[in-house]
C-alpha cells in the first residue's frame, strides 16, 4: 500500500516540500527562468481528479540561495517558494519539520523519498511521468563512500563531487528519476518527520548502484529561517501518528 505524504507538492512539474502554511522548500535547479509557477498539494495524483481536495496555489516569490551557481556546479542547490496565500492544514496537507542546524543522521538511517518518477530510462524519447506519487525506502550513505562511487565515472577523479552541503541515500534496489528533482528526503526521528534533504542530482535513472545526492537541509536551516523571518513561521509539523492516520485514510482518498 502506498503511504500518504501530506507535505509533498508538485511545482508543475518538479517536486517540493511544505514546511509552513506559506513556505515551501525545493531544489534551486528546479526553477527555470522567470516563468509563473503554481503549486498543487493535497493529492497523490499528478493530474488530480478530486478537485474538492487538491489545492492549486499561485507562487508569490521564489528565493534562490546565493551560493547556487547553476547546473554546472551544483552547490547551494536549494530555493524557497513563498505562496501567494497560506494553505490550511488537514489530514491531506501537513508540513514536514525543518531540522536544527546541529541535527545529524547516522549512516544507515532509514528514510523515504517520493516523487513522480519517469517510467522509462532518463532522457528516453518515450519517457513519461507516472500519474501516481511514487515512494522508495532509502538509507543514509556515508558521504566519502558516495563520493568515491561517483569519482569512478567522472574526470578528474581528484575533484570532490559530493560536498559538505550534500547528503547521499540509496537502497541498492530503487532510485529516483527525472521528475523527482527537488523532492524531499524524509526521515522519521523520535516521532517527527524531518526534511533531511531535497534531491539535487544523480547519475542515471533508477540505477541501483547510483545513490541519490541531496542538498543537506541542515546546512541551510538558518538561511531558510532568516528568509522566512518577515512572515509567520508556525513551527508545527507532521508527527508519525498523524502520518499513520493519513496512511489509514489512503484507501478512501480516491484520485
Amino acid at each position: 500500500m502506498t503511504r500518504h505524504w501530506p507535505w509533498e507538492m508538485s511545482l508543475r512539474m518538479e517536486n517540493e516540500a511544505l514546511i509552513d502554511p506559506s513556505w515551501v522548500v525545493t531544489a534551486a535547479h528546479c526553477i527555470q527562468g522567470t516563468k509563473e509557477y503554481s503549486v498543487v498539494l493535497g493529492t497523490s495524483k499528478l493530474q488530480p481528479m478530486n478537485f474538492s481536495r487538491a489545492l492549486w496555489v499561485p507562487v508569490r516569490d521564489i528565493i534562490m540561495h546565493p551560493k547556487y551557481w547553476g547546473r554546472t556546479f551544483i552547490m547551494g542547490d536549494v530555493a524557497l517558494v513563498h505562496l501567494q496565500t497560506p494553505v490550511t492544514f488537514s489530514e491531506y496537507v501537513q508540513p514536514i519539520c525543518l531540522p536544527e542546524p546541529n541535527f545529524n543522521l547516522k549512516v544507515g538511517t532509514q528514510c523515504w523519498v517520493t516523487g513522480w518518477s519517469q517510467v522509462k530510462q532518463r532522457f528516453s524519447a518515450n519517457s513519461m511521468l507516472t500519474p501516481e506519487l511514487q515512494e522508495a525506502e532509502v538509507f543514509i550513505m556515508d558521504n566519502k563512500r558516495c563520493d568515491r562511487h561517483y569519482k569512478k565515472s567522472f574526470f578528474p577523479p581528484v575533484v570532490p563531487l559530493v560536498l559538505g552541503d550534500m547528503i547521499c541515500a540509496t537502497n541498492y534496489g530503487e532510485n529516483l528519476c527525472y521528475g523527482d528533482s527537488g523532492g524531499p528526503l524524509a526521515c522519521e526521528v523520535e516521532g517527527r518527520w524531518i526534511l533531511a534533504g531535497v534531491l539535487s542530482w544523480e547519475k542515471a535513472c533508477a540505477k541501483a548502484q547510483n545513490p541519490g545526492v541531496y542538498t543537506r537541509v541542515t546546512k541551510y536551516t538558518k538561511w531558510i529561517k532568516k528568509q522566512m523571518s518577515n512572515g509567520a513561521f508556525s513551527g508545527s509539523c507532521a508527527s508519525a501518528c498523524l502520518l499513520f492516520l493519513c496512511w489509514l485514510l489512503q484507501p478512501q482518498m480516491g484520485s
